[in-house]
């Protein structure tokens, strides 16, 4: 029997259940070690990293970064890899890439603004139930709030916001479930892992919020995304399907304006920067992740396409508006 990879994670975290699922995709043995974030462990240390997930390979090795870690494991499972090859693999890196680092603010904010959230994760975290008092003491607890001040969700507006822009997601994944067995078609991608990551870490583990309304989204979490074979299309390029179309026009209208506003604050050595989202100001951390994940998409562009290719690509920005954020 193969050599296991062992996830460094733990289940409360999105990235963790994200590889968790891609994992389980590419039908590769595996198992999960709990390490909570900023743990001094072995392998926090190797990889070079104080996050969670990293990934121990068969060989030794120690990693993290879960779209990078995809993107290996594509090519040792090429018949079952998460990023298609060509233009649609473009096409679902940007999407992915909106889940990651866009939609995942609404993950910090249903978490630390919600007492009952809260104070179910830090009983997860202490292995056994705590008052709201004691939740709120907790060093987790205490971050929390900060990155969600980070993440531009610290106003009751931006809240609210947020949250609309989270149940319009999972109202265009309940409708594509009922067409699709999956988010880009009848084969997963790594689209499929960052969902189920923030289904199965948060929304659909947490208190709050209620995902009632969506019945095939909460049976897809609890295992129907699990019985893929291997088999299936997915939709083609450019048209993709509507849940894709859905998360691009999100990626045109508020992902793109934060993209270019964090490096322009980069550039300028400013820590923070402000933009409007949904239509009122808003302040945000100046990060330098986002800014290496969007090279991430462009090296794509740049080196895993051919020139014919990478026109179609170009073009296809341009009329979908991304071309500010992407175009290589």
């Amino acid at each position: 029997m193969p050599e296991p990879y062992v996830i460094h994670g733990a289940p409360f975290s999105l990235f963790t259940r994200k590889l968790e699922a891609a994992l389980r995709f590419y039908d590769l043995p595996f198992r999960l070690e709990n390490a909570g974030i900023g743990d001094d462990a072995t392998a926090s240390k190797r990889a070079g990293t104080h996050q969670i997930p990293v990934l121990h390979t068969p060989e030794n090795w120690m990693i993290a970064d879960t779209t990078p870690i995809l993107a290996l494991l594509d090519g040792r499972v090429p018949s079952r890899r998460l990023f298609p090859v060509g233009p649609l693999g473009v096409l679902v890196h940007i999407v992915e890439e909106v889940l990651d680092e866009w939609v995942a603010r609404v993950m910090v904010h249903f978490r630390w603004h919600y007492a009952e959230n809260t104070r179910h994760i830090v009983g997860q975290v202490r292995g056994r139930e705590v008052t709201l008092e004691e939740a709120s003491e907790f060093p987790l607890a205490k971050w929390g709030p900060r990155a969600c001040r980070a993440t531009g969700t610290e106003q009751e507006f931006h809240r609210q916001a947020a949250e609309e822009e989270y149940f319009a997601l999972l109202r265009a994944l309940e409708t594509q479930l009922g067409e699709t067995s999956y988010a880009m078609g009848d084969r997963p991608t790594a689209v499929d892992a960052i969902l189920l990551g923030g289904l199965r870490a948060h929304t659909n583990a947490d208190p709050m919020p209620d995902l009632g309304a969506y019945p095939r989204c909460i049976a897809w979490a609890e295992g129907a995304a699990d019985l893929w074979k291997g088999d299936g299309q997915l939709a083609p390029f450019p048209e993709s399907t509507p849940f894709a179309a859905h998360v691009l026009k999100l990626a045109r209208e508020q992902y793109v304006p934060f993209l270019l506003g964090n490096a322009e604050a980069l550039a300028s050595s400013e820590k923070a920067f402000s933009i409007e989202t949904y239509g009122q100001n808003t302040s945000y951390l100046a990060r330098p992740y986002p800014q290496a994940s969007r090279e991430m998409v462009k090296d794509r562009i740049r080196y895993q396409i051919d020139a014919d290719e990478r026109a179609q690509v170009e073009e296809w920005l341009e009329a979908e508006g991304l071309s500010p954020a992407f175009s290589a």
